[in-house]
């Protein structure tokens, strides 16, 4: 089994799109979009859902009005502030809530119990393709590291039934537990950065973190164009800690039409100098 993660320091340099032209170069793929807190490659990649499940994030405290005594010991109790009094009764904020059960231990009148919290949902659909995994993390959850575990396991599940070897992880951006749970286990990580001050140190920090997990690295520089000065100051830090550079892809407008369209670039405009490169990286990356 071959599992290429596709990382990135920070939000909004191209990671999503290089992972939706991996999709679409070849059939029989298999895809996990790990980054569940913001999920975002299934607008790409329309997969069919056959599955969908519930995930259970942690529990959530919910108040009986019906024995509640407005004693108010919970309002004072609780260190996240999550209880409050609105018209002279109280009153628990959802996404505020920790799940510590500390309210339902000291409520004298056993008027708050704890109930799961069951909205984030995980997925597995046809796309055009192959096969996809992907999640809903309900904003305001936690646990989004155990859910990219659900997806991750699920994945090497179908690689497992169907024989298809090759899994692309778009894994969620920076260096959180998040991160952790998709590189654990993974062959390849690929860091896509972008020629900016603020990128070049965000790389640095998420190859820190591949390395700790001995995951084999390299690094793809998207819109490098657009700054080549500082372009040419990863490259050459690459260079000198033995990180290969195995691709630069130049802006290009189309990348955004083509997402617009729900299509990769190598989809919209196979011909152009961006999807070339890709397919260049591509073919280094599963030695085609």
């Amino acid at each position: 089994m071959n599992e290429i993660v596709i990382l990135s320091g920070k939000g909004g340099t191209g990671k999503t799109s290089l992972s939706a032209a991996f999709a679409t170069i070849r059939n029989n793929c298999i895809v996990a979009d790990c980054d569940v807190d913001g999920a975002d490659l299934h607008l790409i990649l329309q997969p069919e859902n056959y599955i969908n499940e519930k995930f259970i994030t942690g529990h959530k405290a919910v108040i009986d009005f019906n024995t509640c005594t407005n004693c108010k010991l919970c309002v004072d109790y609780c260190r996240f502030e999550a209880i409050s009094v609105q018209n002279e009764q109280e009153f628990i904020s959802e996404t505020s809530c920790d799940g510590c059960k500390l309210c339902s231990r000291i409520c004298p009148s056993k008027s708050i119990q704890m109930v799961p919290s069951d909205k984030s949902i995980w997925y597995i659909g046809n796309y055009r393709k192959g096969l996809m995994v992907h999640a809903r993390l309900f904003p305001g959850e936690e646990n989004s590291g155990k859910l990219v575990n659900v997806v991750r396991e699920n994945a090497r599940k179908i690689s497992n039934e169907t024989g298809w070897k090759t899994i692309i992880i778009d894994g969620p951006p920076g260096t959180g537990c998040a991160v952790i749970s998709s590189i654990t286990g993974a062959n390849t990580a690929i860091i896509v950065t972008e020629p900016t001050h603020s990128g070049f140190h965000d790389m640095k920090r998420i190859l820190d973190l591949t390395s700790n997990f001995k995951v084999r690295s390299c690094v793809v520089i998207n819109k490098f164009d657009l700054n080549e000065s500082i372009s040419d100051k990863i490259e050459g830090w690459c260079v000198e800690n033995s990180i290969p550079v195995i691709g630069k892809i130049a802006f290009d407008e189309q990348i955004v039409a083509a997402m617009i369209n729900c299509q990769s670039i190598i989809e919209w405009r196979p011909e152009s100098e961006a999807s070339k490169e890709i397919i260049s990286i591509y073919k280094i990356i599963f030695n085609d």
